[in-house]
C-alpha cells in the first residue's frame, strides 16, 4: 500500500550531506508538517486583529497600545520560560502547552468577543488584552522551540531544510491570505454588525493552529541536553559566557534598533492601506498573498546562496534594500502600488528571516542557547514595545506618512550597527582561522 510518509522521507534523506536516524527523520517530517499549518493559522489572523479594532472604532494610538502591549508581553514571557526549560529539560512540552495551547485559544477567545455586544472601548480593551496572553505564551516557549530545533535539525542541512520548509509555508500564507480576506469582506457584508467575517477567520485559526500543535507535538525529543540550574561551568555565569560570543552583542544591538524601526511602522501599514489609500479587505488579502508569492521565489534562490555565502553575506545583500521600502509608503495613492511594494518586500525578507534565524542558532552558545535566544528576543521585544506607540503618536497628531519615513530611517541605522558590531568581527575571526602560521 502507498505512503505518503516514504516519498516524504526519502526527500529528506537526499537533503541531508550526513547519514540520518529513523528519529530525526520522523521529527523533521512532523516539524515540516507543524510550519504549513501554523503558516495556514498565521495567515488567517495576523494582519486582522489591527483592523478587527479598527472595526470597533479603535484610533491609531490604540491600534499602536494593541500591539505594544503584546510586545511587552512577549518580552516579560522569554527569561520566565528559558528559567522554566532549565527546571524541566522538556522543551516539546513547554512549546505544546504555551505556545501551541493557550495561546492558540486565545485565538478562539476573539472570536466571541462581538457575540456578547460589549461596548466599543471594553471590546478594544479585550482584543488588548487577549493579543497580549497570545503574545505572552507563544514567547514563553520561544526558548525551548529554539532549542528544540537546533537539536532535530542537523546543521550540515540547516540551509535548505529551512529554505524548502519556509517555501511551503510561503505557498500556504499564499492560498491562505486572499481566502482570509474574502473570508473577512464576505462575512461583514453578509451580516449588519460587521464582525461575523472576523469571527470566521479567527476561529479557522484556532482550528489549523490545533492542528500545528498536534504535528508539534509527534516530534520525537532527543535526550535532553539543556543545562539544569547550577549546572554553567563558564568562567563569570552563563551570561558572561553569552556576551563573549563573537558578533553576538552587535546582533542583539541591531536586533533592537532594526525592530523597533520596524514596529513604528508595522502596526500601520494595513491600517494605512483601508484608511488613506481606500482598499478593503479583499485588497489586504491580495498584498499580503503578493509578498508570499514573491517569498516562495526569494527562498528558492536565497537558500541554496545562504549554504555558499552564509548568513552574514545574506542579511546585508537583503537587509539594505529593505531599507527602502517602507518610505516608498509615504508616496503611494493607490493599493495596486502597495501589492507592487509587497512582491519585492516579500523576496527580500525571505532572504533576510532565513539569514537571520540561522545567524541566530550559529552565535548563540550550545550550552547556554536558551538563554542566549531569550536576551535576544527579549531586545526584540522590548524595542517593539515602544515602536508602535512612537508610530501611533505620530499617525495621530504629526503626518502618517512620517512614520514611514522614520522607519527607513532607522532600519539603515540597524544595518551600520549590524556591519560594524558583527559582520567585520565575525570576518576578522575567519580569516584569523585560514591565517597561515607565522603570519
Amino acid at each position: 500500500m502507498w505512503n505518503i510518509k516514504e516519498p516524504f522521507d526519502r526527500a529528506l534523506v537526499r537533503q541531508a550531506r550526513a547519514p540520518l536516524t529513523g528519529e530525526q527523520v520522523h521529527s523533521l517530517r512532523y516539524f515540516w508538517y507543524d510550519g504549513i499549518f501554523a503558516a495556514i493559522s498565521e495567515a488567517f489572523y495576523l494582519a486582522y486583529i489591527p483592523l478587527f479594532a479598527l472595526a470597533y472604532g479603535a484610533t491609531n494610538q490604540q491600534v499602536g497600545w494593541i500591539t505594544a502591549v503584546g510586545n511587552l508581553a512577549g518580552a516579560l514571557a522569554l527569561f520566565p520560560g528559558a528559567r522554566m526549560l532549565e527546571k524541566t529539560g522538556k522543551p516539546k512540552s513547554l512549546v505544546v502547552w504555551t505556545g501551541g495551547g493557550i495561546a492558540r485559544v486565545s485565538l478562539l477567545l476573539l472570536a466571541v468577543i462581538p457575540i456578547f455586544g460589549l461596548p466599543a472601548e471594553i471590546a478594544i480593551a479585550a482584543i488588548t488584552l487577549l493579543n497580549g496572553l497570545r503574545a505572552f505564551m507563544a514567547n514563553f516557549c520561544n526558548p525551548a522551540w529554539t532549542s528544540l530545533v537546533a537539536e532535530i535539525v542537523p546543521d550540515f542541512m540547516r540551509g535548505r531544510y529551512f529554505s524548502e520548509r519556509n517555501m511551503t509555508m510561503g505557498i500556504a500564507t499564499l492560498l491562505v491570505s486572499a481566502v482570509a480576506g474574502w473570508l473577512v469582506y464576505t462575512g461583514n457584508t453578509a451580516t449588519s454588525d460587521d464582525m461575523l467575517g472576523f469571527q470566521i477567520v479567527f476561529a479557522l485559526s484556532f482550528a489549523t493552529g490545533m492542528v500545528s500543535t498536534f504535528a508539534f507535538s509527534r516530534i520525537i525529543e532527543p535526550q535532553a541536553r539543556t543545562l539544569k540550574v547550577g549546572e554553567d561551568e563558564e568562567p563569570g555565569g552563563k551570561f558572561a559566557a553569552i556576551l563573549r560570543s563573537p558578533g553576538f552583542v552587535g546582533f542583539v544591538a541591531s536586533a533592537f534598533v532594526w525592530n523597533l524601526a520596524l514596529q513604528i511602522a508595522a502596526p500601520f501599514f494595513n491600517v494605512y492601506l483601508v484608511t488613506h489609500l481606500g482598499a478593503d479587505t479583499t485588497m489586504v488579502g491580495i498584498a499580503t498573498a503578493a509578498s508570499s508569492l514573491t517569498g516562495l521565489l526569494g527562498l528558492l534562490i536565497f537558500g541554496r546562496l545562504m549554504d555558499r555565502k552564509g548568513a552574514v553575506w545574506l542579511v546585508i545583500v537583503t537587509g539594505f534594500p529593505i531599507v527602502v521600502l517602507p518610505v516608498l509608503w509615504a508616496f503611494y495613492t493607490d493599493p495596486y502600488q502597495v501589492v507592487i511594494n509587497n512582491l519585492f518586500g516579500g523576496f527580500l525578507w525571505a532572504g533576510y528571516n532565513l539569514a537571520n534565524f540561522n545567524l541566530l542558532l550559529q552565535l548563540t552558545p550550545h550550552r547556554q542557547r536558551a538563554h542566549a535566544v531569550a536576551l535576544y528576543q527579549t531586545a526584540v521585544f522590548s524595542s517593539a514595545v515602544i515602536g508602535p506607540l512612537i508610530g501611533g503618536y505620530i499617525a495621530d497628531n504629526v503626518i502618517f506618512q512620517a512614520v514611514f519615513v522614520l522607519s527607513g530611517l532607522g532600519r539603515l541605522i540597524a544595518m551600520f550597527i549590524f556591519v560594524g558590531m558583527t559582520a567585520l568581527p565575525l570576518r576578522r575571526l575567519q580569516r584569523q582561522a585560514v591565517a597561515p602560521i607565522g603570519g
